[in-house]
């Protein structure tokens, strides 16, 4: 990946998708924090997806929240980041469910790249579609 300089405030690379511009003010780009959750919950929920699909586990939608725990002493390093899915089926149970998303988390490259620096959580509820 190669980062130019786009502006006074921010960076820019070319990934296959498109233009990702980067800066530490939310006016001109992505911050670098917001990122590295979005790797984070971005490879979590893909490999969860790919595990309930594997299993041939139906569910009408699948959501994931990220909460992030910053320290508030400079450099502001990310301590926590808190994952929490949402699964929407009538087809497995709460606890099928969370021992897969642990599966996931064990699987997901990202995950395993930032633990034990950042403490990963996850958390789940499963709701009905019916």
């Amino acid at each position: 990946m190669k980062f130019t300089i786009k502006d006074e405030e921010a960076f820019e690379t070319n990934v296959p998708y498109g233009p990702l511009v980067i800066s530490g003010d939310d006016e001109y780009g992505y911050r670098p924090y917001q990122l590295l959750v979005s790797a984070i919950a971005g490879c979590s929920i893909s490999v969860y997806r790919k595990i309930l699909r594997k299993r041939r586990i139906e569910f009408a939608d699948l959501i994931v929240e990220a909460d992030v725990t910053r320290n508030e002493e400079p450099p502001n390093d990310v301590q926590q980041v808190h994952l929490h899915f949402t699964v929407i089926t009538d087809d497995s149970s709460e606890e099928q469910l969370e021992k897969m998303m642990h599966v996931a988390a064990k699987n997901c490259p990202i995950v395993q790249s930032v633990t034990p620096a950042i403490e990963v959580k996850e958390t789940i509820t499963v709701q009905r579609s019916k």
